[in-house]
């Protein structure tokens, strides 16, 4: 319960407060910090949100036996991070909140797909090691989007060159923040998951029976 709610507040809080009137409107930083909620904070607790029962109950289901496979969650949720983020579609999502909408909810279900095998037991029971690499993997993989945005010598969305302007900050230097805040809001999910996953992995390695002397 307490993490649902910490999902719904979480929602709430990059949608209808003045971050989301920010990201609409403003500031490339406001619309990435938004998009890491909604890709990756926000679907993780959604996830962790479900009782094992009920995960277990839908894990039954074939199309979520298949999206869930750490070979398949991963590119989905990489592969929406990519594509959304193409200037040309991401110009368009922000002058057609439809395709916004879109945006979001892609953002959202490839986030649940990413976490589920990391939080739940079923359909596959992945080992602490294995959830460990996969979480390193997914930073490793999703890190460079964020660190391009802030070493770019030019604005890359033209949406975000044309909007009006906050005090002093120029389109370049806000792209430039917003690469920084995207790298290390992931870097803050991806770290803590990874903590917790590693350190059940040590715990189980300590516990492994010692081999038997031949």
């Amino acid at each position: 319960m307490a993490c649902f709610a910490g999902a719904v507040v979480l929602l709430l809080a990059v949608t209808v407060t003045p971050l989301g009137t920010l990201a609409l409107h403003y500031l490339l930083t406001a619309h990435l910090v938004q998009n890491v909620a909604l890709a990756e904070w926000t679907p993780l607790l959604l996830v962790a949100s479900l009782a094992p029962s009920l995960a277990e109950s839908l894990a039954r289901v074939r199309a979520i036996r298949i999206l869930t496979a750490p070979a398949v969650a991963l590119p989905v949720w990489l592969g929406s991070y990519v594509v959304w983020h193409i200037p040309a579609l991401y110009n368009a999502a922000l002058e057609h909140h439809a395709l916004l909408h879109l945006e979001h909810l892609t953002y959202l279900a490839a986030g649940c797909l990413l976490w589920w095998p990391v939080v739940h037991s079923r359909p596959r029971d992945l080992s602490a090691g294995a959830k460990a690499a996969y979480l390193f993997i997914a930073f490793v993989f999703a890190s460079p989007l964020g660190l391009l945005l802030a070493l770019l010598p030019d604005p890359l969305y033209d949406f975000y060159v044309a909007a009006p302007r906050l005090r002093d900050l120029t389109p370049l230097e806000d792209q430039q923040i917003a690469g920084i805040a995207m790298a290390v809001s992931e870097a803050i999910v991806f770290f803590a998951a990874f903590a917790v996953v590693f350190v059940r992995f040590m715990a189980e390695e300590e516990s492994a029976p010692d081999p038997e002397p031949r």
